[in-house]
C-alpha cells in the first residue's frame, strides 16, 4: 500500500511518531506510544517504519518544540494550556455561571413577588364605595374563584387546570392599576389599556427562564372572553361578587342589591347560572345561607 506524507501526519499520528523518536527506552515502549493511535494509523505506521522515522527526524529539526508539543497528547489539560484564547469550561466554572444565573432569577421572582403582595392588601373597591367594613382583598376574590374552578364538576371542551389559572392571573394587573371599577367612569377600552400595560411591565419584570408567555396569554384569554375557559372563569368572577355580597349583607346588614342587578341576565354558561341562581334562592330565604 503506498503511503504518502499527508496521510501519515494527521495530528495525532505526527505527535505519536514524534514521542517515539525522542524516546530512549526499548521498542516495547515505542509500541505503547503507538497504540494510542486508532487500530489503521497502527497498520500504515508498520509498514512504513523506515521512511517514517527519517520523516520525524526532519520534521524534529526543523521544530525543535514538536516533542513539547508530543507530550500534550497524553495530557488533555496541557494542550489546553497551549490554546491561545482557551475558556475555562471545567466544573468550577459551570457552577459560577449556574449560582449567577440562578441569583439573577432568583432576584427577578423575588421582586414580581413582592408587586403581587399588593393584591394581598389592596380592597376591593366597590365594597368600600358601598361602606362594608374589613372588606376582602384582590387576592381573596381571585383565591375563591380558583376554589370554585377546583371543584366544579368536569365540563366537556374546558380545561379546569387552565381555569384555575385563569382565575388566579385574571386580576393580577390590579397590582398596578388598582381595582378599577364603574363608578370611577373609566371607559372599558382605557381600563383594558391600562391593565394591559400592565401586564406587559409585570412579564418585563420577570424576564426570560419563567412562563411570561403563558401568564399573559392567560390574561389576554380572559379581557377577550376567547375561550370556554374564559366563559367559565368569567362567570366565577360573577358568582364570586354576588357570593360575598350576600355574606356582607348577612353580617354587616348592609344593601348591596347593586352587585345583584349589575350581574343579572349576563352569565354565559349553565354552571355559572345554576350557582348564581342558588346564591340569589339564599337571599330570598336568610335563614339558609348557612
Amino acid at each position: 500500500m503506498g503511503v504518502s506524507r499527508a496521510s501519515l501526519f494527521s495530528p495525532l499520528s505526527h505527535r505519536a511518531l514524534i514521542s517515539l523518536s525522542s524516546s530512549s527506552s526499548s521498542s516495547s515502549s515505542s509500541i505503547l506510544c503507538f497504540r494510542r493511535v486508532n487500530q489503521k494509523s497502527w497498520q500504515i505506521l508498520r509498514s512504513a517504519s523506515s521512511s517514517m522515522a527519517m520523516m520525524v527526524r526532519a520534521d524534529r529539526d526543523q521544530a525543535p518544540d514538536a516533542a513539547a508539543e508530543a507530550s500534550c497528547v497524553d495530557s488533555p489539560s496541557s494542550a489546553s494550556a497551549l490554546l491561545p484564547n482557551s475558556v475555562d469550561t471545567g466544573p468550577a466554572a459551570t457552577d459560577a455561571a449556574s449560582s449567577a444565573s440562578a441569583a439573577g432569577s432568583a432576584a427577578s421572582a423575588i421582586q414580581f413577588l413582592t408587586l403581587c403582595q399588593r393584591l394581598k392588601t389592596t380592597k376591593r373597591a366597590g365594597w368600600i364605595n358601598h361602606g362594608v367594613e374589613h372588606s376582602e382583598s384582590i387576592a381573596d376574590h381571585m383565591y375563591r374563584m380558583a376554589v370554585m374552578a377546583i371543584i366544579t364538576n368536569d365540563v366537556p371542551g374546558v380545561n379546569k387546570d387552565r381555569c384555575v389559572k385563569m382565575a388566579i392571573v385574571h386580576d393580577i394587573a390590579e397590582a398596578i392599576v388598582g381595582d378599577i371599577t364603574p363608578a370611577d367612569g373609566v371607559p372599558k377600552e382605557e381600563k383594558s389599556r391600562r391593565e394591559r400595560a400592565a401586564i406587559d411591565d409585570m412579564c418585563n419584570m420577570l424576564g426570560k427562564g419563567f412562563s411570561v408567555d403563558e401568564l399573559r396569554e392567560l390574561w389576554n384569554e380572559y379581557e377577550t372572553n376567547a375561550s370556554p375557559e374564559a366563559k367559565l372563569v368569567k362567570d366565577f368572577d360573577k358568582v364570586e361578587m354576588i357570593l360575598q355580597a350576600l355574606e356582607y349583607e348577612s353580617a354587616q346588614g348592609k344593601d348591596l342589591d347593586d352587585f345583584f342587578r349589575s350581574t343579572a341576565g349576563k352569565f354565559q354558561t349553565d354552571v355559572g347560572r345554576a350557582w348564581a341562581g342558588e346564591i340569589i334562592a339564599r337571599r330570598n330565604r336568610p335563614a339558609q345561607l348557612s
